[in-house]
């Protein structure tokens, strides 16, 4: 983090940057370098400038601002003080570390980046020990990328009005010379780790989950009631559940990014993006906007009792309860839910998750990770002092599982396989005649010093 900083001033500027100097001032900047027109009454602006681009490196530092910073710590404990029985310290579904936080460290977010020269899907890279150089962010930026079109993602010139953009955001969203960065998150693995998390309290404190789309009968767990597993009186509707918060880490990784785009002295925007089932080309609006990210989308089959469960009163009507489950490009799978059609079943589905965690080669079984986190002999301790999910705890869940499945025709039922939280961050060259013109406190001496901090041959 040193040497090549220094020879960068971009990169050096960007490492001495005060934290709360940056969040303090922090604003939003919509209009980028070269816009050809904000037409506003007495107040229209159009630029004499040409659209600029992020350079290289400033895109590969975004990049690297969404992915891995090393491992995370199990800093918690194993036992109840006050019993001394054990409780669940091996949530995690992985062990590595992120740029923002996230429930039982799920990670399930992925990003797309939008710009001039494409659109990409970038990838989940292991964390690097490299020095954080000009040259190492870019190769990383190379390693993330996977390219899935030669061009910009968005609709016609001509379409961009509503379901696809909102009210004034298509005059200044995905323009030229900008880059957007796009979140999605995949539910489904922490939907169903946490649903095992949930129901391994005490005896007597596992709530009986119901169902709030199905007259709030039970949802597959009479028998574990009769049993006494679960408790009748403590009731869980699964639209409380709901995405179980996994949804959060896309805002906290986007204002991560927006902070960072600030200390850079770029403009950034985080606002609703093309409707997110334009986005994924679900079959509502495939015909009308084409495939778009090419998402596969399932499509429940239509039953007499979504008239009563979901609303939806003719089979034709069907395809209102439709959801992304995989992205595949080139034959290979980018995302892939822990759902059907990707699994035989959700059995297979929670087995998989289940393999993922405490299997050969899963993140439990894994020595050498615990022994990089812990000092002396401490990982092999935990790994063999705290417990896992028991047995009743998983075939519990497999059957809430497969009663969501079997009941509304997908996984899950009461939110989306993957989703897309209807936000974007764009980042931009900010129009500085623009702010120094109609704006007080426009832009910070940021804005202005960028280009003579970053345009350099190692920045370009």
């Amino acid at each position: 983090m040193d040497n090549n900083a220094e020879i960068h001033g971009g990169l050096a500027d960007l490492l001495s940057r005060p934290l709360i100097e940056t969040i303090w001032q922090r604003r939003t900047h919509r209009v980028p370098r070269g816009v050809e027109e904000v037409a506003a009454g007495s107040m229209t602006y159009r630029s004499q400038q040409e659209p600029k681009p992020l350079s290289e490196l400033e895109e590969a530092l975004l990049i690297a601002m969404t992915g891995a910073t090393g491992l995370t710590m199990p800093d918690r404990p194993f036992q109840d003080p006050d019993t001394g029985r054990l409780v669940m310290a091996k949530p995690n579904l992985t062990m590595t570390g992120r740029t923002a936080g996230s429930p039982d460290n799920a990670q399930g977010t992925h990003f797309f980046l939008i710009n001039d020269t494409g659109t990409y899907f970038l990838r989940h890279l292991p964390a690097s020990k490299e020095a954080f150089s000009p040259e190492a962010l870019i190769r990383r930026a190379d390693e993330a990328k996977v390219k899935l079109l030669d061009r910009r993602l968005d609709v016609e010139k001509g379409a961009r009005n509503f379901p696809a953009y909102l009210d004034s955001n298509r005059l200044l969203s995905n323009l030229p010379g900008t880059t957007i960065l796009l979140p999605v998150v995949d539910l489904s693995h922490q939907y169903i780790n946490g649903l095992m998390y949930l129901l391994t309290q005490p005896d007597g404190a596992r709530p009986a989950l119901v169902d709030d789309r199905n007259f709030y009968m039970s949802a597959g767990v009479k028998d574990w009631i009769r049993r006494g597993f679960l408790n009748d009186d403590i009731k869980v509707p699964l639209g409380v559940v709901g995405s179980l918060r996994t949804q959060l880490e896309a805002p906290l990784l986007l204002q991560n990014l927006f902070l960072v785009a600030e200390a850079m002295g770029l403009g950034a925007w985080i606002h609703a993006t093309i409707s997110p089932p334009v986005l994924t080309g679900d079959p509502k609006f495939r015909d009308q906007f084409g495939p778009m990210l090419g998402f596969d989308h399932v499509v429940p089959k239509w039953r007499l009792m979504d008239i009563l469960r979901w609303h939806v009163p003719l089979p034709r009507f069907a395809d209102v309860r439709s959801h992304p489950v995989a992205l595949r490009h080139q034959g290979e799978d980018l995302i892939k839910a822990k759902c059907p059609p990707n699994y035989a079943s959700m059995s297979e589905a929670v087995d998989a998750v289940v393999a993922q965690k405490f299997g050969s080669g899963g993140v439990y079984q894994d020595g050498d990770t615990f022994r990089k986190i812990y000092k002396d002999d401490y990982g092999e301790r935990y790994l063999k002092e705290a417990a896992q999910y028991d047995k009743d705890v998983i075939s519990c869940v497999r059957d809430i599982c497969n009663y969501i499945h079997d009941t509304h025709g997908r996984f899950p039922a009461h939110c989306e396989a993957i989703h897309v939280p209807g936000v974007w961050l764009q980042v931009h060259h900010v129009e500085l005649p623009y702010y120094e013109k109609f704006f007080t406190n426009g832009v910070t001496e940021r804005h202005r010093n960028h280009d003579a901090l970053w345009d350099t041959e190692t920045g370009n």
